[in-house]
């Protein structure tokens, strides 16, 4: 595209050139200048022999001409016939152009046609190299569009192995064969085995399916393509399909290698029966890529490689056999997985002797490896800002609730009733905790506004958990309540504040999910009200109204019936309820096991030091609650309120 530009404005400097040296008077005309005057000035001039010269163009009623002081003049003529007698008899010099001279008259034409002419020729280049498919305009050359965007690193530059990965070990055996056959692929052919042609790692964000994929080049020693599943996308109808083209004829060139598609849902969604047709940009590339994918030459040693969070809304076609032949899931890491990723991502670090990264670990349940590493990350920051030496478990603490809760707003100034609404609000979270069932363990409360929240109460699981009993979720639907109910235990149903809406949003998405999505209802039974991609079924003809009526009188009568027991319960309570209330008001920040002495009535009894520092036990939460914590994909996220 570049030579194309250079030969074009090369044409254009030339006739410009040709345009000056063909009519030396013109050339003249544009060194000097030129002056526009009238038909009567140019007559009156002319008759006190101010004229020098004139030329006449038979094709055109514009003169041009010289004065005697050496500038050029132009003027416009009536046709008037007695002017050339008139120049005659004032001895002005006249020159004729008859437009019949070989190279004025041809420069003449290119002036006036050469615009059209090069808007013509564009329009014909282009069209031409639209139509050359992958070699050219949309296909590839005009532009650049139908070029592949997928980076290549090469193997010397792909520094990551299985060393840089932790915490997915059996993610990583799965793929030791793939690395086996890149290395070695004469090993599998020789006996008729066949490698796999797709490999398709799933798993939720931040657990290392790129990390992953980096590290299996990394070890094969073998270049590296990596690309992400939008880039195929473009308005054009045909680029994707040529992107995709052009991406695998350049991974044959370079085999053995790999071919890493990030987020292939946003090109592999399933295709639907709609009236679209054939001519939906998405499923043309779909399509083009499903033909690569099994039109691979088996003695090509390219691998495919792709990562995604919703394999259940890819094309049936894409997941066969002679494809994506194996599916490989990235789970979250357990303990040993998560203290492996705190060493990998530690080991730059200086550490203080106080740090015990098992301790950390075991206090991150539910943390995926990229969490870890952030938290890893901002502990240093905070240990750097303070011009420490090293990171202490100080700054682990400090760094988990930065990460857990957001930063502390210190300029917010709540007032005496904000502070003391918002820790018996706290302090009622905090007591139903300790008396319901199956409840993970309080790790901290706070009434120190950090993020959005005015104060948190944070609980933490105390080890890894695969699943929730319903007793636990109606547990937690129990703790959210507790703070509306203090609310209105203590300061009236007409002094109740706003501060319980995430708390009932939560209670409510909670029962909601326990009746159309886990079967825990008995009116409705073992019925799941969710479509195959996950969507939930409430707009769809295949919920009658009644199934919906009494799906909102089940959720209402969970809801009800929590609310009720925590009623019960803060009532029996009350006096500890006050307490923890009160303490809270006082120090803003408890731990768990101090809640849990006031609770048994004893002496909070607290040195000056662990009044600023609250550094006791190390125990880490996790994020806020999210989407994955109500679903049942991650049931190790702790609760906050």
């Amino acid at each position: 595209m570049k030579r194309n530009t250079k030969n074009i404005l090369s044409w254009i400097i030339l006739i410009g050139i040709l345009f000056l040296l063909a009519n030396p008077f013109d050339g003249k005309f544009l060194r000097n200048g030129q002056q526009e005057l009238s038909y009567s000035q140019f007559m009156k001039e002319a008759s006190n022999g101010n004229v020098k010269e004139v030329l006449v163009r038979n094709s055109s009623s514009k003169i041009t001409g010289l004065l005697q002081n050496g500038k050029i003049f132009s003027t416009i003529t009536p046709n008037d016939l007695k002017m050339i007698d008139k120049l005659l008899k004032n001895d002005v010099e006249i020159k004729v152009d008859t437009g019949e001279s070989g190279w004025g008259f041809l420069i003449s034409i290119l002036i006036q046609w050469f615009p059209i002419i090069l808007l013509v020729g564009l329009m014909i280049y282009s069209s031409r190299q639209m139509q050359s498919g992958g070699k050219g305009g949309i296909g590839g050359g005009a532009l650049g569009l139908g070029k592949a965007k997928a980076k290549m690193f090469q193997a010397k530059k792909v520094n990551v192995t299985f060393a840089d990965v932790a915490g997915i070990d059996e993610a990583k055996q799965e793929l030791e064969e793939i690395v086996d056959f890149l290395k070695s692929p004469q090993k599998f052919q020789r006996l008729g085995g066949k490698i796999p042609r797709g490999v398709l790692l799933v798993g939720d964000p931040g657990n290392g399916k790129t990390l992953l994929a980096r590290a299996i080049a990394g070890e094969a020693n073998a270049p590296f393509f990596s690309i992400s599943g939008s880039d195929f996308v473009e308005v054009f109808v045909g680029v994707g399909a040529s992107r995709v083209r052009d991406m695998f004829e350049n991974a044959k060139k370079h085999s053995p290698c790999i071919v890493f598609i990030d987020e292939i849902d946003a090109v592999g969604r399933r295709r639907d029966s709609s009236m679209r047709g054939g001519n939906d940009e998405r499923e043309q590339t779909l399509n083009q890529l499903l033909v690569e994918m099994d039109g691979f030459d088996e003695k090509q040693s390219v691998i495919v490689l792709a990562a995604t969070n919703r394999a259940d809304i890819l094309d049936p076609a894409l997941l066969r056999p002679g494809r994506f032949d194996r599916k490989i899931t990235v789970e979250y890491p357990d303990m040993a997985g998560r203290e492996k990723i705190l060493k990998v991502h530690s080991k730059d670090v200086p550490l203080s002797p106080d740090v015990n990264l098992k301790t950390i670990a075991r206090g991150t349940p539910g943390f995926s490896g990229a969490e870890l590493a952030n938290l890893v990350n901002e502990a240093a920051l905070l240990a750097a800002k303070k011009n420490n030496l090293s990171v202490s478990m100080k700054d682990f603490e400090m760094a988990k609730d930065r990460v857990m809760m957001g930063a502390e707003r210190k300029s917010m100034s709540m007032t005496n009733e904000e502070k003391k609404n918002t820790a018996y609000h706290e302090a009622g979270h905090a007591l139903i905790a300790l008396l319901v069932p199956q409840c993970d363990p309080i790790h901290k409360v706070t009434i120190i506004p950090r993020g959005g929240a005015l104060g948190m109460v944070v609980r933490l699981p105390e080890k890894d958990k695969f699943s929730i009993t319903k007793t636990e979720l109606l547990s937690n639907i129990k703790v959210a309540l507790g703070g509306r109910v203090a609310e209105e235990m203590i300061f009236g149903e007409e002094n109740i504040t706003t501060g319980a809406s995430q708390d009932i949003k939560q209670a409510t998405k909670t029962a909601k999910n326990m009746i159309i999505k886990w079967g825990m209802s008995d009116d409705l039974g073992l019925r799941s009200f969710y479509d195959s991609d996950g969507y939930y079924l409430e707009a769809s003809d295949q919920i009658s109204q009644t199934t919906s009526e009494t799906m909102d009188k089940e959720i209402k009568k969970i809801i009800d019936a929590a609310y009720n027991d925590v009623k019960k319960m803060m009532t029996k309570h009350r006096d500890k309820l006050e307490i923890i209330a009160q303490k809270l008001i006082e120090y803003e920040t408890l731990t768990g096991e101090e809640v849990k002495l006031i609770f048994e009535g004893k002496e909070l009894q607290r040195k000056e030091e662990e009044d600023n520092n609250m550094i006791n036990e190390f125990k880490l939460g996790g994020l806020p609650n999210s989407s994955k914590g109500n679903s049942g994909k991650n049931p190790n996220r702790p609760a906050n309120v």
